[in-house]
């Protein structure tokens, strides 16, 4: 669902609801602050922590100028707007350490993103990304990159390089399989590769051992890994909506995983709407504990 209406955004010339501006109609603050002659420095929001500077939901199709020229701003927010391209002034903004895009309609970004060496969160998700560029690499001290919902089927190997790199989500794209470059990142926590098109788990993952929050739901996959249980720092793994038939027994060393989850934000071991092979469905009703017990007695039988 999330992938079509990402499409949709890419295909439409324009979207309901966001107006143009017509004439001195008051439309937005950044817009009188223009048409008035004012410092657009007037509209940063200086916080305790951070300078930040919105422009959200204006129907924007190119950043402003003026933009480019804050270079105090320290949080970005840029969001659903109708930005088909991301220009290289954005590498003046070097205080960067936010940078909100999401819901626009970017294809790819500039590589003088390189020169944000103070991002640590990046949300470019809901846009219509076909590739990332490798100098986005540079940005070493990021800690949050959000791409989800784009049309994305690689990673720049590179993005190995992001070495404080904690949560990753890469869902709704078009992924045939976790990208090689995701392995190098051993400070991962979250991973997110749900809704594209996994055929299996590489035996890899077994390299990210921080990771506390796996979801994979709704892929194609058709084996449990024995290496995803060396993931002991696991408190949800989410394998729903796949082809999976059977568990490894080594699936109790997964000691931090505390129920079968049925509930999509509950912690726990989601593992419904599998084929599952029989006696494991009637085994997932009795609880945790008891699929545990079963895997440990067939294992050392």
């Amino acid at each position: 669902m999330g992938a079509r209406q990402s499409g949709a955004r890419c295909k439409d010339k324009g979207l309901p609801g966001r107006g143009v501006l017509r004439g001195r109609q008051k439309f937005s603050p950044w817009d009188d602050a223009l048409l008035s002659g004012r410092d657009p420095r007037c509209l940063l929001k200086r916080g305790l922590r951070h300078v930040s500077f919105s422009l959200v939901t204006k129907g924007m199709t190119d950043a402003p100028d003026f933009l480019w020229s804050l270079s105090e701003v320290q949080k970005l927010n840029l969001s659903h707007n109708q930005l088909r391209a991301l220009p290289p002034e954005v590498g003046k903004l070097t205080r960067l350490v936010v940078l909100n895009l999401c819901g626009n309609r970017l294809k790819t970004l500039p590589r003088e993103v390189s020169l944000l060496q103070s991002l640590k969160v990046l949300f470019v998700h809901m846009n219509c990304l076909t590739e990332l560029p490798a100098e986005l690499s540079a940005c070493r001290n990021l800690e949050v990159l959000s791409l989800s919902h784009n049309f994305l089927s690689q990673l720049p190997a590179s993005l190995a390089d992001l070495s404080r790199l904690r949560k990753l989500n890469l869902s709704h794209n078009r992924f045939a399989h976790i990208p090689v470059c995701v392995f190098s990142l051993r400070e991962l926590d979250f991973l997110h590769v749900g809704s594209n098109r996994l055929e299996n788990i590489a035996e890899s993952i077994q390299c990210l051992a921080s990771l506390q929050i796996f979801i994979a739901e709704s892929n194609n996959i058709h084996t449990f890994p024995r290496s995803l249980c060396l993931l002991t720092s696991l408190e949800l793994l989410n394998l729903n909506n796949n082809d999976i038939q059977t568990l490894p027994e080594e699936l109790y060393l997964l000691c931090r995983l505390a129920r079968i989850a049925w509930n999509p934000m509950d912690k726990g071991l989601h593992i419904s709407h599998n084929p599952l092979s029989k006696p494991l469905p009637e085994l997932l009703e009795g609880g945790l504990e008891m699929l545990f017990s079963y895997l440990k007695d067939k294992k050392h039988t």
